[in-house]
């Protein structure tokens, strides 16, 4: 809370004092996850997961001057990434 400076140098009563207090609160509970859109993370995590089995493979087997990891990352990060803004995005 940031003090109002101003209303203490000129010495004068704060307007709408009544509004600083809480009057009421109201909570509301988040929905139920749905099925389908469970069901399609998990689809694509199984996927993502099958992308990296290849691309493992495929590094190792044709010998890829480059790190599996610089395919591999990105995509798991944006999956992660998707998954916790599902499950943590405010209802």
């Amino acid at each position: 809370m940031f003090a109002d400076l101003f209303q203490l140098k000129t010495r004068r009563a704060p307007d709408g004092i009544d509004r600083a207090f809480v009057r009421e609160v109201h909570v509301s509970h988040r929905p139920p996850p749905n099925p389908r859109v469970e069901k399609f993370i998990l689809i694509c995590w199984l996927l993502i997961a099958v992308k990296h089995v290849a691309v493992i493979w495929a590094v190792h087997r044709y010998h890829v001057p480059f790190n599996q990891l610089w395919v591999n990352a990105p995509t798991f990060l944006l999956g992660l990434l998707a998954t916790v803004v599902y499950y943590r995005a405010p209802s």
